[in-house]
């Protein structure tokens, strides 16, 4: 039986590399008649394996990719006859109504609670979800603010507030976290989609208790997500992290009084302590940011995409810098889209990058990413770095505009050309995207870029708004109209809250493709900061 199971697979074997054989023969063919490009043949494994055409990292795989590239070529019809009504719609926001999640955050003061809440609500928010931080720290000052207005008591919390020991203390810490997470569910109730409840919910009691809360309410998922951190020199960093960016709880102490109480504070955190055990409960675990993460009970698209999403977080220093490809063909006659190559001065830019960016980076490893259309790839040529091309990081793509430039557009489609300007982020060319379209592909671009240091991305204007919309997280209605000039490179520094910028022009002359937003509207203001924003008490609406 074994040996008529043998000769069955072998004959299976042989008619498969015959397939493939016949297959890579008919290509030769096609190649030969000029229907496909040339490709370099790779020798095979063994005598009976045809060429890895099709394999990872085979030159066929590469070409197929490429023959993608062919269908973006400057489009050449003539302009449509006055009877076609119209070339594109807006895009409505996708339906997220039935999305209701609570992110309850576990852990020791100073261990990245506030950071990884800050992080995630940064980047569901740039998927459009109605995402909200309830942090009980910032509940607790307004309501200590209100009681001194209104009955001249004035509350000390200092590290003695936080003790276990503290009957009264504690009792009012518990209250507060209760009517934090009552404004939570309340929030959630009332259109929102994930709210993060940012306390340390350390002991199993104050969880129990929030479990026991959500059960009551329909439809509504709760994940706890504990920060756990071990690293002296991390905690440290925490810790004048909270002493030096303006904590509020601190602001009449000098930094030495108040680095010292927050540490009896931690102190007082520790002594009753309880990392997530139960069994039962859906959690992620984290240990020293994206060290070490443990999963467990998580369920559900948008669960899963927040725990993939906080798993590739780090916070090792890096720079991420991006560059639109130098000014192409297109650029210098005004058309969108295309596969163009460079100008002259495109090229120029292309000659001179690699000593900016050599000059920023120095010894240090660093990856190019491109798109796959020439332009990019061009520019990219030169720099003696790792490069990857990424199809994800093409230029949105303008369908039958494609090829086309603006004021061909107003005379062909004047309709079209109007409602894109009221509202270019949710308008999507017919054929084509719009740049709703273009965040959604990009956001394995951003899980890979959280996971990634040093990393030089010569991109396309409207990507790089996105991403650049991200990492400022700044609102999408403004995400069309950020200036991404040509010949400039943008270097980004992600910090615990924030980035830091520079920009470095160099002076090759390019057109100015930039169109700011109509009507004399107010133009995006981008002020990158790196302090954590505490917020004032006109933006926490308690329920007193």
């Amino acid at each position: 039986m074994a040996d008529s199971e043998t000769l069955h697979s072998d004959s299976n074997s042989r008619g498969i590399a015959a397939d493939l054989a016949r297959a890579a023969d008919a290509l030769e063919t096609m190649q030969a008649s000029g229907e496909l490009a040339p490709v370099v043949t790779v020798a095979p494994a063994s005598p009976n394996v045809p060429p890895a055409l099709f394999g990872a990292g085979g030159p066929m795989l590469k070409r197929f990719d490429e023959s993608t590239v062919a269908s973006r070529k400057g489009s050449t019809a003539p302009s449509p006859p006055p009877s076609v009504k119209g070339i594109g719609k807006k895009v409505a926001k996708p339906d997220y109504s039935e999305q209701k999640i609570v992110v309850a955050m576990v852990g020791l003061p100073a261990r990245g609670k506030s950071y990884l809440s800050n992080k995630l609500m940064i980047y569901l928010r740039w998927l459009e979800y109605d995402v909200k931080v309830f942090n009980v720290g910032q509940l607790r000052r307004t309501k200590a603010r209100q009681k001194a207005q209104k009955l001249g008591v004035k509350e000390n919390h200092n590290a003695e507030f936080f003790s276990h020991s503290n009957a009264q203390a504690t009792q009012s810490r518990d209250s507060l976290a209760e009517e934090s997470l009552e404004m939570l569910i309340k929030w959630l109730k009332e259109g929102g989609n994930v709210g993060i409840h940012d306390a340390t919910n350390s002991t199993k009691s104050r969880r129990a208790k929030i479990e026991a809360r959500l059960a009551k309410e329909k439809g509504m998922i709760l994940i706890f997500l504990e920060s756990l951190c071990d690293d002296p020199a991390v905690i440290a960093a925490n810790v004048e992290l909270k002493v030096s960016q303006g904590d509020p709880d601190y602001k009449d102490m000098s930094p030495d009084e108040a680095r010292k109480d927050f540490l009896r504070r931690i102190n007082e955190y520790e002594k009753v302590y309880e990392t997530i055990t139960e069994p039962h409960l859906s959690y992620l675990r984290i240990k020293n940011v994206g060290e070490e993460v443990t999963m467990s009970r998580i369920n559900g698209y948008l669960s899963s995409r927040i725990a993939f999403y906080l798993m590739n977080l780090h916070i090792r220093p890096r720079n991420i810098f991006f560059s639109r490809h130098g000014e192409s063909q297109y650029n210098v006659e005004g058309k969108i889209g295309g596969d163009s190559l460079l100008s002259l001065r495109g090229m120029q830019y292309a000659k001179a990058l690699p000593a900016l960016i050599t000059d920023n980076i120095g010894e240090k490893p660093l990856t190019v990413w491109t798109s796959t259309l020439k332009r990019t790839i061009q520019t990219a040529q030169y720099l003696p770095y790792t490069k990857l091309t990424w199809k994800s990081l093409d230029e949105l793509d303008a369908g039958v505009c494609d090829g086309m430039t603006y004021e061909e557009i107003e005379q062909a489609y004047p309709d079209d050309y109007a409602n894109r300007d009221e509202d270019k982020f949710n308008y999507r060319y017919r054929g084509g995207e719009s740049y709703r379209d273009v965040v959604v592909r990009l956001e394995p671009v951003i899980m890979e870029l959280e996971r990634q240091e040093n990393i030089l991305i010569i991109g396309h204007q409207a990507i790089l708004r996105c991403l650049y919309a991200y990492f400022h997280h700044l609102p999408q209605a403004d995400l069309p109209y950020i200036k991404i000039p040509l010949h400039t490179v943008i270097k980004l520094t992600p910090k615990a809250y924030g980035c830091d910028e520079e920009r470095y022009t160099l002076p090759i002359n390019a057109v100015d493709t930039h169109r700011p937003k109509p009507k004399a509207a107010k133009q995006p203001n981008v002020h990158p900061t790196t302090q954590r924003i505490y917020y004032v008490e006109e933006e926490v609406k308690t329920s007193a």
